[in-house]
């Protein structure tokens, strides 16, 4: 890797200076902290365990709701939603009264660092697992951006790489599988190993942690053949960071049925006509979730009861934190233009979502684990070389998930 450019650039308020190698960070969806724990238990991830040992292991906040877009958005470019605008996977578009998906740059109201590298020098390449990211990823990058679920349809004009699978020396894998994670380490290593990218965001996906608990052979062999990825990487002389969007829990009773409050018809039948429930972890991908997470938001037609609704919804039983939108705004960071009346998050053990109907539960594979409330904000932040003392002292203070670029760009030198 020669000619790497180490001319600085400022993004969002905050200032980048790389070091003339090659950087990595990696967003390892839904790992909770106990995967990495259990799986170096297991002695199964020896190079994170080096990671650990020689660079910084942490815990930090996540942005919520703790979901995929929102968290991914927050980390590319280094804000909160508050800032960048991103909110959930989904939301109700009140301009438009239309309910849309999340998933396009035009809802993007914050620059990202990966365009500012690029712009100052860098060869910079997203790779993502689900195609749903890659539009706010990439936006206004002149670089690689390409999704493991339609690596075989890049092209140069519109990715900035073409024969994907060819490059990277593997098919195009299922999305809802092991290998469309994997697939993303080893399109990281080939980019790095060709001189096609020195400064990579490679962004996995969490089926396997919303299918398997970390004790589970599947997600020990899953952790495992991630590090084997990684190792590649530390051995071409990158600094990595690894921080995860979100955690991950069951969300189950006893008898291991799924452990669901359905809002709108919990409010319906209390108060009547006049709600709308909006799930913000509603995406194409509903094998992982069925669409409900720990976090809802909740239109009230009829503003004069909102201080009523917000109290009784604060009394029910696997409910822990209800907020008006100044309050949620506030505490949760969110964009007040794209949120609901009222915030609702749910136990870590309860998920929240609209009513029976709006959710099929039969298309879950296997139980039920998901996210999205303040159970799944809490993250592991690892970085492969040892802190410099300004940073000592960041991590010590209330770092975000969202600085994992900052921790491994101008942490480490």
């Amino acid at each position: 890797m020669n000619n790497i450019s180490t001319t600085p650039f400022s993004v969002n308020g905050i200032d980048y200076n790389p070091p003339a190698k090659p950087i990595v960070v990696i967003c390892m969806d839904g790992s909770a902290d106990e995967y990495l724990d259990m799986t170096m238990a297991h002695d199964r991830m020896p190079n994170l365990k080096k990671m650990v040992l020689q660079g910084y292991r942490g815990m930090v906040r996540g942005a919520l709701p703790s979901f995929t877009n929102v968290n991914n958005s927050s980390i590319v470019t280094g804000v909160s939603p508050a800032v960048h605008g991103i909110c959930g996977n989904f939301f109700y578009d009140v301009k438009k009264d239309q309910e849309v998906m999340m998933n396009s740059s035009e809802y993007l109201r914050a620059e990202t660092l990966l365009a500012a590298a690029a712009n100052a020098g860098r060869k910079v390449a997203v790779v993502t697992a689900k195609e749903k990211l890659r539009d706010i990823l990439s936006y206004q990058l002149k670089g690689i951006a390409f999704s493991a679920e339609k690596a075989d349809q890049a092209t140069l004009e519109t990715h900035g790489i073409e024969n994907a699978e060819t490059v990277i020396g593997h098919k195009t894998p299922a999305i809802y599988s092991a290998e469309a994670s994997l697939f993303v380490l080893r399109a990281g290593v080939a980019l790095i190993k060709n001189g096609m990218a020195d400064f990579l965001y490679l962004s996995l996906t969490d089926y396997m942690q919303h299918t398997y608990a970390p004790d589970t052979e599947e997600s020990l062999a899953f952790y495992e053949a991630q590090d084997v990825e990684i190792g590649k990487m530390l051995e071409m002389g990158a600094i990595i960071g690894a921080t995860a969007d979100h955690g991950m829990n069951a969300k189950v009773k006893a008898d291991g049925a799924p452990n669901v409050l359905f809002i709108e018809t919990m409010l319906t039948e209390k108060f009547g006509a006049g709600f709308r429930v909006i799930c913000p972890i509603t995406d194409p991908y509903v094998k992982h979730h069925g669409a409900l997470g720990s976090y809802v938001l909740v239109y009230v037609n009829n503003n004069s009861d909102i201080n009523e609704v917000e109290q009784w919804l604060a009394a029910q039983p696997g409910i822990t934190e209800v907020y008006n939108k100044e309050k949620g705004c506030r505490l949760l960071e969110q964009p007040a233009d794209r949120t609901g009346d009222l915030f609702v998050l749910s136990a870590r053990d309860v998920v929240v979502g609209k009513t029976p109907a709006d959710h099929d539960l039969k298309a879950l594979d296997g139980t039920l684990r998901s996210h999205g409330g303040r159970y799944e904000e809490m993250v592991p932040l690892v970085v492969s070389h040892a802190l410099n003392a300004t940073y000592k002292m960041k991590a010590q203070g209330d770092p975000r998930n969202f600085d994992v670029f900052d921790f491994t760009v101008n942490g480490t030198h």
